[in-house]
């Protein structure tokens, strides 16, 4: 079970101005880097998401308002996760996105696109 207390400070103050995003991603270890080390290459990213109108809905169907509740990168997934989140949307003018993992391996993969140069995201890595 994973828990986090949460942060009061870091709620937007318009929360029904927000998109709260969950997401993980998973990496195959088929490629050699080294003798004795395999690269890590990311295959998939997994996310859910949801706003103030659909965040009480259980059954995980679409919103009216954010759309499609769950999705799956295959082909780019961090190309394709990145372009999703930097969509435009005139209902919010936030997005909370919260990676499985992030303090360990899993986040370089996002910190190291050049789409971060132009969006700058505040961190919490904890």
């Amino acid at each position: 079970m994973c828990y986090m207390r949460p942060r009061k400070e870091v709620l937007p103050p318009a929360r029904d101005k927000a998109l709260y995003v969950f997401y993980d991603s998973e990496t195959t270890q088929n490629t050699e880097y080294t003798e004795e080390d395999k690269l890590h290459v990311l295959n998939l990213v997994c996310m859910q998401q949801f706003c103030s109108q659909c965040e009480d809905v259980e059954d995980g169907g679409d919103c009216v308002r954010c759309g499609k509740r769950k999705h799956s990168f295959l082909e780019d997934p961090v190309g394709d996760l990145l372009s999703y989140l930097t969509e435009a949307r005139p209902w919010d003018n936030k997005i909370f996105a919260i990676e499985h993992n992030a303090k360990a391996s899993d986040l370089h993969f996002i910190l190291n696109r050049p789409i971060l140069l132009k969006w700058k995201p505040d961190l919490i890595m904890n």
